[in-house]
């Protein structure tokens, strides 16, 4: 069964959230009529223009990103301000990532999402049709 799609979505004046919801929407499949939970119908989608996406009131001051080093007190934090202006497509990836369920098929779900920074992919061949979120 490999009726999968390639679709491209441009986040320019997109909110990251909102977003997001769509994409995991399509990467699950569940934007299709023949959608079966436990089945895999999600599509590809390539995300493009990440840097131009909008955090909604002052989410782009208050919001932090968590990691850990693993080491005791080694809890690192980022801004939403900084984590954009290092590398955009990190904060799609993220927001998506959270709303894909937590199971053996988010890393799956994953491998599906492309997000570059500008509009330019190199997805040309697979001939993505464009979608309107």
């Amino acid at each position: 069964m490999n009726d999968k799609e390639w679709l491209i979505l441009d986040a320019k004046d997109k909110i990251v959230g909102r977003l997001a919801t769509k994409v995991a929407n399509i990467l699950i499949g569940k934007n299709k009529s023949n959608y079966t939970p436990g089945c895999d119908n999600g599509d590809f989608v390539i995300i493009v223009n990440s840097n131009e996406v909008k955090f909604t009131g002052n989410k782009l001051e208050h919001k932090f990103y968590y990691r850990n080093t693993g080491y005791p007190g080694g809890l690192r934090s980022t801004k939403a301000a900084d984590m954009m202006e290092k590398d955009s497509t990190e904060v799609l990836r993220k927001a998506v990532k959270g709303m894909l369920p937590k199971n053996k098929w988010q890393s799956i779900f994953m491998k599906r999402l492309k997000v570059y920074k500008d509009s330019a992919h190199p997805h040309a061949g697979q001939n993505p049709k464009a979608t309107e979120v």
